[in-house]
């Protein structure tokens, strides 16, 4: 039995301050999830911040009505993190002007998205009509016993990100996201071979001049996955190679849009089929390339790769 229900209006502080708690819980688990270093209780001090553009402790504190330690505590978690700076007032040299630093402003890109899939998850748990503050929350809290929020909140901001994906063709300024996504990649589950080296330090000679192509997710401006059709010996034959996805944005079914980009590619400029190199390792991989069609092929004596293990290929 729930003993906050049971004692009726006279335990609604109680009950509003269980699911606050709650609340900050669960949008703690979302950051935690896609590894942004944040914490829920500086959402209305960053947020103030970020709306005025530039703003004094004591403009946050008229603005929110919290307290001054409160308001304090939160702008040197701020502080600490990076994330402000502090400017002197040029028409009142006693005032300090906080506003976002340049990473503050990264981590603000990065917050927008997800704020964006809470608003809306918490209007959806919200959305019932009730007679008084005790039904609703009778409402709202029944729905949270039955339904994680962080979970929920974790697919729409996966499904909305599926929605808005970019996949954009080779510039040189995104050459620094193709080395770095794939060496991360490589040092998790391997480890980064002469090959690999050459060709992600150097994708223009290796990739691009030879007639392949080099394509990269992005999502909110930022490139979050890469992928490569590298043309391998003189025959026409195209390998499917170098693909990575941001450690953050894992899970989000980027891999799968851009297998099926290179794939409808591919089909476009007449190529008869792809083929590519993987290990048995990669489980998940190995499963996603059959389901697209890709079926093995006897591996050659001299693979290109040290840590190849299965060859396969997708007839067209």
């Amino acid at each position: 039995m729930d003993a906050l229900r049971g004692f009726g209006v006279l335990g609604i502080g109680s009950r509003l301050k269980r699911v606050s708690e709650y609340m900050m819980k669960e949008i703690q688990l979302v950051y935690n999830h896609f590894s942004i270093d944040f914490e829920p209780y500086l959402f209305p001090i960053f947020k103030v911040i970020v709306n005025k553009k530039g703003v004094t402790n004591a403009e946050i504190q008229n603005a929110l009505q919290f307290t001054q330690p409160a308001i304090t505590q939160a702008i040197n978690k701020l502080n600490d993190k990076g994330l402000i700076i502090y400017e002197i007032d040029k028409l009142d040299k006693r005032k300090k002007i906080i506003s976002l630093s340049h990473k503050g402003n990264n981590i603000l890109q990065k917050l927008k998205p997800i704020w964006k899939s809470i608003d809306k998850v918490i209007k959806e748990y919200t959305l019932e009509s009730s007679s008084s503050l005790i039904e609703h929350l009778n409402i709202l809290e029944n729905k949270l016993n039955t339904k994680s929020l962080s979970d929920t909140i974790i697919k729409n901001i996966k499904m909305n990100a599926t929605q808005e994906l970019e996949i954009i063709p080779f510039e040189k300024q995104y050459a620094k996201y193709f080395y770095e996504l794939n060496v991360e990649w490589l040092k998790k589950f391997f480890y980064v071979e002469p090959y690999d080296e050459e060709v992600l330090s150097k994708p223009e000679q290796y990739i691009i001049n030879k007639g392949g192509h080099l394509f990269f997710a992005k999502l909110n401006n930022q490139i979050v996955g890469t992928v490569a059709l590298m043309p391998i010996g003189d025959k026409g034959l195209f390998e499917l190679t170098k693909m990575a996805v941001s450690p953050r944005h894992r899970g989000f079914k980027i891999g799968q849009h851009l297998m099926q980009y290179c794939i409808d590619f591919a089909k476009s400029i007449g190529l008869p089929k792809l083929i590519l190199y993987s290990n048995t390792k990669l489980e998940n991989a190995i499963y996603i390339y059959r389901k697209y069609g890709f079926i093995e092929l006897p591996l050659e004596p001299n693979t290109p790769y040290i840590r190849c293990n299965i060859k396969m290929e997708l007839v067209f």
